[in-house]
């Protein structure tokens, strides 16, 4: 088999070096496997572009892509799978919190059968409150979603060189590759993992990242809050109106002692305007997302490979 193996990069000139070579030294006990790293840079401000290059020249089986721009952390991972020609391909980011050693069994299961074959987290060493936040995200997701969608998994996998043809037959310039998978409908076999910390540099996610990637995963599979919104605009204006209503009885009764006041009123008023301008923010994702998936602009613009035919 030829395995490909594609790691993700943006400033990663501490780990890419150690990662090429444990990834070399794990992929050597496989018998009968050829490989191909291929590393795509999402313009890196670092030393990361020079070592990539260098450890390309050196070793044939590394390839280069380097993006003209940093075109995010959803684009260019999915446009580096497509480039990928082995038999399978694998993702593997580059800080080790994908463990590389754990290839070999991912070979095992695709080689069983499975054409898709993905790492799930049992446990990770991050902090426990983000750990509970993801896993928290991934149950209202399956809730909110038709297509179920496994439990904390990042996109570390082994995918058969059929799931990548088909994902080259979609044209989605903003792709939500975690929900993607599960809509294609195959069996997915499962390989569960205890996530290590990063090992060297710093984290490039932040909050927009991390919000920006669970969005687009809640508004490409469910239109339950577009739903929500509406079955809640027809219960608070049926409330709005039994209150009204309630008010003028108890002030047609009790005229000289019953005090409307202004309270009430101001908290109705800063109630419902916090409602509308939440599901604003819901319709405005909704309408972001067509707008992206209608603009048919490329997945990545390259500026240089190296190691490409």
């Amino acid at each position: 088999m030829k395995l490909s193996i594609v790691t993700p990069c943006f400033n990663e000139e501490q780990n890419v070096e150690a990662l090429y070579q444990q990834v070399k030294k794990v992929v050597a006990t496989v018998e009968g496997c050829t490989y191909e790293h291929i590393f795509i840079d999402n313009a890196s401000e670092d030393k990361t572009v020079p070592l990539l290059k260098e450890m390309a020249q050196q070793d044939p089986n590394v390839k280069v892509i380097v993006n003209s721009r940093n075109f995010g952390h959803i684009r260019s991972p999915f446009h580096g799978l497509l480039q990928a020609s082995g038999d399978a391909v694998m993702l593997l980011v580059a800080d080790f919190q994908d463990p590389p050693e754990l290839i070999p069994q991912f070979i095992e299961q695709w080689r069983a059968g499975n054409e898709i074959v993905i790492g799930v987290k049992k446990t990770s060493a991050e902090s426990r409150l983000m750990f509970f936040i993801r896993s928290s995200y991934y149950r209202l997701i399956n809730r909110l979603s038709e297509t179920q969608v496994a439990k904390n998994f990042t996109g570390f996998g082994l995918y058969d060189k059929k799931i990548i043809n088909i994902l080259k037959e979609i044209p989605d310039p903003y792709p939500y590759f975690r929900g993607l998978l599960f809509e294609l409908g195959f069996d997915v076999a499962k390989i569960y993992y205890d996530q290590p910390v990063r090992k060297r540099g710093i984290t490039k996610n932040n909050f927009y990242t991390l919000y920006d990637i669970a969005m687009l995963g809640i508004v490409s599979h469910s239109k339950v809050p577009l739903r929500i919104a509406t079955m809640l605009g027809f219960f608070s204006s049926g409330l709005t109106f039994l209150i009204g209503f309630g008010y003028l009885i108890a002030k047609l009764i009790f005229w000289d002692s019953f005090a409307l006041g202004t309270a009430p009123i101001i908290l109705g008023i800063f109630f419902f305007a916090s409602v509308q301008l939440f599901f604003i923010g819901i319709l405005g994702e909704y309408l972001g997302f067509i707008y992206t998936k209608v603009s048919a602009k490329p997945l990545v613009i390259e500026r240089e490979r190296v190691n490409f035919p």
